[in-house]
């Protein structure tokens, strides 16, 4: 006999688990479905973001800059440390501990909101009466039967052609964040978020860095000025970023790899090194889903085609996070699951594409929300600007870190901003206040009206909006 429920979510992952137990606390009986398992076998929900993505790189991240501050700038307060060593092993089971925290902290949330967890691939079998029949596949099978479905299946790395991932010499983000010990030279092919960052841990550990971008621009998503600044600043900490590359053959040999490309003057060069991470994009997961079986539409580049609300061709079917457009970002599929089981129940739930922050936590962080200047001079719009350095900021010189600055986008009228761009110490927390700012439409004057504590860096995203009217008073 098929278990009846009224929401089952294939996939628990940030969109997956969010949408199980909002649907949830609005009274709904609720069912998710997740795969994932760790080395023993055991469960492990929180999709890419919580086993080898968002978590687990910043664990990695946190713990080599400890180790690149205790070997290179704890001197400059006075502290001396002689004789540091870095225990890899110690390093990547924190790691570890951190994911299986999060791992037993969603199971626990599950048990909190009477949601049902069942581990093990989930796929469409058919349409019936009351809704649509889901197989579980697992360690034991379940067949469950769901009057509304919402995939939340994520996604997968994308490979570079003609080199297989082997997670040993050339790596995803899985096998990035578990290499056994410090590679001497490590290549990385795409500048993006995933690029940057886990080619950061490892400088940072001691590995020569490589990094080869396709694009002519580096980080041409972001801000061009921010991307100016980065790229100085990534430089000196000696990240060799180079960009305009055309990739050509890659090959893999017992102790290494290498990569043969044409760089930006169209120069034949080779690059060799023990490890290559490929972060070229990634690509939406619906191979076991069903898809095919009862017709949910997929677009013409695989992901699950919705609309605005998420729906799908199918009736009471929707789809959230990495399997649908937009961007790939954990705190997006977060947003939609909760509108998604909100919209079951009856109500308006509500997702602003335009106020979504984009963060890349290297350091120096960088984050953004809303237009940056390249694009508002396309759509031809009028705008003021406004920046403020960390340089001048009480605190930031008081971390040490002074790298950077804030950047403030208004309507050149109605004085709206329209974008914040920030690259400096804990940019991923000062994004807030601009994502709420923009999400109540407010004014570059509104936040030089509020008041700031101080000293805090926040002061620098006051100082910018000061900076909007040519009146900033701290530069």
């Amino acid at each position: 006999m098929a278990k009846q429920f009224d929401v089952v979510v294939i996939g628990a992952g940030p969109g997956g688990y969010i949408a199980a137990i909002r649907a949830a606390q609005l009274g709904m009986s609720v069912a998710c479905i997740d795969a994932w398992t760790t080395g023993d076998g055991k469960p492990a929900p929180g999709g890419t973001c919580t086993n080898v993505g968002c978590i687990p790189s910043k664990a990695l991240l946190q713990s080599s800059e400890h180790y690149e501050q205790a070997t290179q700038h704890f001197a400059e307060h006075g502290i001396e440390i002689k004789g540091a060593t870095l225990k890899l092993d110690t390093l990547l089971g924190r790691k570890n501990n951190v994911v299986k925290q999060n791992n037993d902290g969603i199971l626990y949330l599950f048990k909190k909101n009477k949601v049902t967890f069942f581990h093990g691939m989930g796929s469409f079998a058919a349409q019936v009466d009351g809704g649509w029949s889901i197989k579980v596949s697992g360690a034991s099978d379940e067949d469950l039967v769901a009057r509304h479905v919402i995939v939340a299946t994520g996604s997968s790395p994308r490979a570079l052609p003609g080199a297989p991932y082997d997670e040993k010499q050339i790596l995803s983000n899985d096998g990035a964040l578990a290499i056994p010990e410090v590679p001497k030279k490590l290549g990385v092919i795409g500048a993006g978020v995933i690029g940057l960052e886990l080619g950061s841990v490892w400088r940072r550990l001691g590995a020569e860095v490589t990094i080869l971008e396709a694009l002519p621009e580096f980080l041409s998503v972001a801000d061009q000025q921010v991307a100016k600044e980065a790229q100085k600043a990534f430089a000196k900490q000696g990240l060799a970023i180079h960009t305009g590359v055309k990739i050509g053959e890659v090959k893999t040999a017992a102790r290494n790899v290498t990569v043969v490309y044409t760089d930006a003057s169209g120069a034949d060069q080779k690059l060799v090194v023990d490890k290559l991470i490929v972060s070229i994009g990634r690509v939406p997961r619906t191979e076991g889903l069903g898809a095919e079986v009862v017709g949910l539409k997929l677009d013409e580049r695989g992901f699950v085609a919705v609309d605005e609300d998420c729906r799908s061709n199918l009736p009471n079917v929707w789809a959230v996070g990495d399997v649908v457009r937009g961007p790939m970002l954990a705190h997006k599929a977060e947003e939609e699951g909760v509108a998604v089981a909100e919209r079951i129940a009856g109500q308006h739930g509500h997702v602003n594409f335009g106020t979504i922050p984009s963060v890349i936590y290297t350091s120096p962080e960088i984050a953004w929300v809303g237009k940056n200047e390249q694009q508002l001079k396309t759509e031809g719009r009028e705008y003021k600007a406004g920046s403020f350095p960390f340089l001048a900021n009480g605190r930031a010189r008081a971390l040490g870190d002074t790298t950077g600055f804030v950047k403030i986008l208004a309507d050149a009228k109605t004085d709206e901003v329209l974008g914040v761009h920030i690259i400096g110490p804990v940019a991923s927390e000062l994004i807030s206040e601009a994502v709420t700012i923009m999400e109540f439409r407010g004014a570059a004057e509104d936040i030089a009206r509020i008041c700031h504590a101080h000293p805090t860096l926040s002061e620098a995203v006051k100082e910018a909006a000061l900076a909007v009217d040519k009146r900033a008073l701290n530069f």
